[in-house]
């Protein structure tokens, strides 16, 4: 699934393309793609004939269009789910279509549509009410209880400090906890604890502050490198608006890498299952936690 990065890379071509214009119709062509918003397809395309897309924003992995009627503020979301191959693309309207088209936005301008390509479906659209978020902030209902990441602007590392530090569960069970700090999924928990030479399975009782802070710092770090390099790409569905790839995976030092030598010690990178998933560490850098919490 896209992590913050990803979607960073995604929102900012949104942004670019779709930010200002109004949309004249929409088209959805399969209904699953927009069971989130309850009412059904024919509200969906009813309500967002003549909106403006005002921004393209993001907390974490959660990725939504605010819409309104200039120069009122947004009133409304149009929240994209990219699930585990969503895209999102730019496309003249007489391109053909996609093989995997769920859903088709078409502006007034007669410009570029923007088009929700879905191949395995579980990603998909709903418009929901924004809601107040504090300091003036506003989020759509379903991100209400999601927490700010590291690249937000007003992200409060050492709140996340002293939260992470009361839990009493694994270290990296906290990272991927979104309602603590979000947008740090799979990949970048392990790159983060690799660079911060932590387990996982550290108890996150046991940390120091100094530890703490280092790997959320890490977790920061890493991001924005994978950011700058237009995210991480396993396979061919992940792209940003124009349908590329990014090229993060070669710059990746643990996740993934099982059996490859450690970049800092040579060591070779473990890989040990963790919810339903898999975890990746260094057996040097990264020693296990005689008391560990998975």
């Amino acid at each position: 699934m896209p992590e913050l990065p990803e979607v960073e890379v995604v929102r900012r071509g949104v942004e670019q393309h779709a930010v200002g214009r109004v949309i004249r119709s929409a088209a959805v062509h399969h209904p699953r793609a927009v069971r989130r918003h309850v009412p059904g397809a024919d509200d969906l395309v009813g309500r967002l004939a003549g909106r403006t897309v005002l921004a393209a924003r993001r907390r974490g992995k959660y990725l939504w269009l605010d819409l309104g009627e200039p120069p009122s503020p947004p009133d409304e979301a149009l929240v994209v789910h990219l699930g585990m191959s969503g895209q999102l693309l730019v496309q003249p309207p007489t391109a053909a279509p996609e093989t995997h088209l769920r859903v088709e936005l078409a502006f007034a301008d007669d410009g570029p549509d923007l088009r929700f390509v879905d191949q395995r479906t579980f990603g998909g659209m709903a418009l929901e009410p924004l809601v107040g978020a504090g300091e003036g902030d506003t989020v759509p209902a379903s991100v209400a209880h999601i927490a700010r990441d590291p690249l937000d602007p007003r992200y409060d590392v050492e709140a996340v400090v002293t939260a992470l530090r009361r839990r009493r569960t694994g270290l990296k069970r906290a990272l991927l906890d979104q309602t603590l700090v979000s947008g740090i999924g799979n990949i970048y928990a392990d790159e983060a604890l690799w660079r911060a030479e932590l387990h996982g399975a550290r108890p996150t009782e046991t940390l120091r502050r100094a530890d703490a802070r280092r790997v959320l710092d890490a977790a920061a770090e890493v991001m924005r490198e994978a950011l700058g390099q237009g995210g991480t790409s396993f396979d061919a569905l992940y792209v940003n608006v124009n349908g590329q790839s990014g090229y993060f995976d070669r710059s990746l030092a643990a996740y993934g890498q099982a059996g490859r030598p450690c970049p800092r010690c040579g060591t070779p990178i473990r890989r040990d299952a963790f919810m339903n998933r898999s975890s990746f560490s260094c057996p040097r850098c990264q020693p296990r936690p005689r008391r560990a919490r998975w």
